[in-house]
C-alpha cells in the first residue's frame, strides 16, 4: 500500500488551483481597458482557496491590443495570455507553482517549480 504524503496532498491541491483557474477564466471577455480588473478579479477568486497562500496574475497585455482589435474592440482570454505563479502551503509543505505558456510546446503549460519541506 502507497502512503499518500503531505508533499503529494500539496502538490495536488496546486494542480487543482492551476486548473481551476484555467478553466474558470479562460474564454472572459477581456480588452486593454479590463486587463487589471480581471487580473485582479483571478488572483482574488483562487486566493480564497485552501492552502493558497500567495498567486500572482499577469495577462499579456500586447497579445490582448492585438487581439481586441477588431469590430467589438475585444477578445476572449487565452491560455497563451496567462503568466501565473501560485505559492500553496499545506501543512509542513510548501510547492511553488506556474502556469505559463510554453512557445516550444505552444501550450500554456502548468509546471512546479520548487517544493521545500520543513
Amino acid at each position: 500500500m502507497m502512503v499518500i504524503t503531505d508533499r503529494d496532498n500539496a502538490l495536488f491541491e496546486a494542480g487543482i488551483k492551476l486548473g481551476a483557474l484555467y478553466h474558470q477564466f479562460v474564454g472572459s471577455p477581456v480588452n486593454p481597458e479590463t486587463v487589471d480588473s480581471l487580473e485582479s478579479a483571478i488572483s482574488q477568486s483562487i486566493s480564497v482557496q485552501p492552502y493558497v497562500r500567495h498567486i500572482t496574475v499577469n495577462i499579456d497585455r500586447d497579445m490582448v491590443g492585438e487581439k481586441a482589435g477588431g469590430e467589438f474592440g475585444y477578445c476572449e482570454l487565452e491560455g497563451r495570455m496567462l503568466d501565473v505563479e501560485a505559492t500553496i502551503i499545506f501543512k509542513d509543505v510548501t510547492a511553488q507553482v506556474a502556469l505559463k505558456f510554453d512557445r516550444e510546446l505552444d501550450y500554456p503549460l502548468m509546471r512546479i517549480i520548487e517544493v521545500l519541506e520543513k
